[in-house]
């Protein structure tokens, strides 16, 4: 058997592993070059997020009228009757019984409509709202985070109200119940915004990016 040089193995043993180590550091450098980079402000993915995050705050804005309306002697669900005159017009005020004003809706499936499209349009709405909170209050303190999200859900309101619907529902359907105040007081439409922003507000931090970086393996 010859003679081993044991120094010299563990001189070349030593050598493979730092070639070893050199590679991985390289190969590590080249995926980190692969991997993307967002822009310095990632608009798309903010609106794909507010979109995701506005059905909640729909839903929440919803219960919350749902809670709130027997206080006032309004039935749980006058909030969704008064919308459903934008797509069914007059005809949904009929829905419910005059003898007794309460809400007294006979077919399930208008209802569920009615719920679903509140819940749309509160995903539509939750694109420019949770974009322009991100843009304006991003690294912004929960006090400034929440001040702004209140002038925005005003703003939204003031927009939506009287900036489109006054004009788009007389137009498609001849009548104006949803901005009038004769069905739905201005406040009661004002706080459904409010809690539709603070919800989207508070759910603020599920909507951060965060680059996924894979575990390395040593």
């Amino acid at each position: 058997m010859d003679h081993v040089d044991i120094d010299a193995k563990r001189y070349e043993l030593e050598m493979l592993r730092t070639q070893v180590r050199e590679l991985e550091n390289e190969l590590q450098a080249a995926e980190a070059e692969r991997r993307y980079v967002p822009p310095l402000y990632y608009g798309s993915y903010y609106a794909t997020t507010g979109f995701l995050l506005g059905i909640f705050g729909a839903a929440a804005s919803l219960l919350v009228n749902i809670i709130g309306a027997p206080i006032v002697g309004k039935s749980p669900l006058e909030l969704i009757r008064v919308y459903l005159t934008f797509p069914l017009g007059e005809k949904a005020l009929q829905l419910s019984d005059p003898a007794h004003h309460v809400f007294a809706i006979s077919d399930g499936t208008i209802l569920a409509i009615g719920c679903c499209l509140y819940l749309a349009t509160g995903m539509v709405l939750g694109v420019p709202f949770y974009v322009a909170l991100t843009w304006w209050a991003g690294r912004a303190s929960f006090v400034e985070r929440f001040i702004t999200a209140t002038v925005l859900s005003l703003a939204l309101w003031a927009i939506s109200f009287y900036g489109i619907l006054s004009w788009l529902q007389p137009m498609l359907f001849g009548g104006n119940w949803i901005v009038s105040g004769q069905y739905l007081p201005w406040w009661v439409a004002a706080g459904t915004h409010l809690v539709f922003g603070w919800t989207l507000m508070a759910l603020y931090p599920l909507g951060q990016y965060t680059p996924y970086s894979s575990p390395i393996q040593k």
